[in-house]
């Protein structure tokens, strides 16, 4: 079967699907899967395959013609057809409750360079790891990655996109609703500081900052009373965002450089990192350039201080899918970096390293 008999043939299950005939829909599709030489043709209907049993609730079939979609994207050598493929890995994973695997598989999709796709499913990718966060109970990260999607499907004008992260923030509320309960129950103070935490977030993304406000002080008592410091940072960088949003900006750098502070004196980098941003936004809209150019420089400094280098051609790993090696001394190279050096000693320290870890 060539392309464009390929084509028809998709084509017609797709119409049969839409008219609710799936059955027929799917023996077409696998008559072409069985039949077709083009490797294109054959990734476009195991996506549709895939679609299919998603929503037939076959979890395990959409697995398995998520796998072979895989294969069919490495045979392209197309990087936007891997981050389709690895989407679709990733929500099979998703429905099949594995969590681990699905966060892990999208991680590989925002790992891919250089894909047109990127835009399109990045908001679906987030979604994606935003349930698998939910359905591990982590609801700080379950959270930021269901923002990310919403900002995805707000820039996108993406209704259906937005439709199902409205969806997922439903069940977000009521499993953090449930912990607040235990928690109570309980007397479990820092599970009680995290879900008032989530509270506040959710009102905030609503725009409910007459909520969100109370839920925010009520968060940072516990936190400040249980010593959480991390916690007490997490509260006031969504109390300047409050503040943002009402374009009082002076309120919200106050909130930001307490903050700082608190995010300084426990090393959290990574707090530290958004607030910097959050501070060079609104000092751009401010149109202060000195005190914009600071951020930016310590923002800067944040992100060499937090990323990994490889010690012998000096880029940042991590940003692509490159095979590293942990020597004994604890210094982290690229692998073919190594192989091209030819020695048998750390290039760093200069200790012997016989038996190197992979990573």
């Amino acid at each position: 079967m060539g392309q464009d008999q390929t084509k028809q043939q998709i084509e017609k299950g797709l119409q049969l699907y839409q008219s609710n005939q799936t059955e027929k829909a799917l023996q077409v599709w696998m008559k072409v899967l069985e039949k077709s030489s083009d490797l294109v043709g054959r990734f476009r209907v195991l996506g549709c395959l895939v679609t299919a049993h998603s929503e037939m609730g076959r979890y395990k079939e959409m697995l398995k013609f998520a796998v072979v979609q895989i294969d069919t994207a490495r045979e392209l050598e197309d990087a936007n057809f891997l981050l389709e493929s690895y989407l679709n890995l990733a929500r099979s994973n998703e429905k099949l409750c594995e969590f681990h695997k699905t966060i892990s598989y999208c991680k590989t999709c925002l790992g891919l360079p250089g894909t047109r796709a990127g835009a399109q499913l990045g908001g679906q990718v987030s979604l994606s790891m935003g349930n698998a966060f939910l359905g591990l109970s982590l609801f700080q990260k379950a959270l930021e990655n269901f923002e990310k999607a919403l900002r995805y499907a707000h820039n996108n004008d993406d209704a259906m996109l937005e439709c199902r992260v409205c969806c997922s923030l439903g069940s977000f509320y009521a499993q953090v609703k449930e912990s607040m309960k235990i928690a109570l129950q309980h007397g479990d103070r820092p599970l009680q500081a995290l879900c008032l935490l989530c509270f506040a977030d959710i009102h905030r993304n609503r725009g409910d900052l007459e909520t969100a406000f109370p839920r925010y002080d009520s968060a940072m008592s516990i936190m400040t009373e249980i010593g959480n410091r991390l916690g007490q940072v997490q509260v006031l960088l969504g109390v300047a965002k409050c503040w943002v949003a009402r374009k009082a900006l002076d309120k919200a750098l106050d909130a930001i450089e307490r903050a700082q502070d608190l995010a300084e004196e426990v090393g959290n980098k990574l707090g530290q990192l958004k607030l910097h941003c959050l501070s060079e936004s609104i000092y751009r809209s401010k149109g202060l350039q000195r005190e914009l150019r600071a951020h930016v420089v310590r923002f800067h400094e944040c992100v060499e201080e937090t990323e990994l280098y490889c010690g012998l051609c000096g880029e940042s790993i991590g940003e692509k899918n490159s095979r590293l090696q942990a020597l004994p001394c604890s210094h982290i190279f690229h692998l073919r970096c190594l192989q091209n050096n030819g020695t048998r000693s750390c290039p760093n320290c200069r200790r012997s390293s016989m038996k190197p870890g992979f990573v």
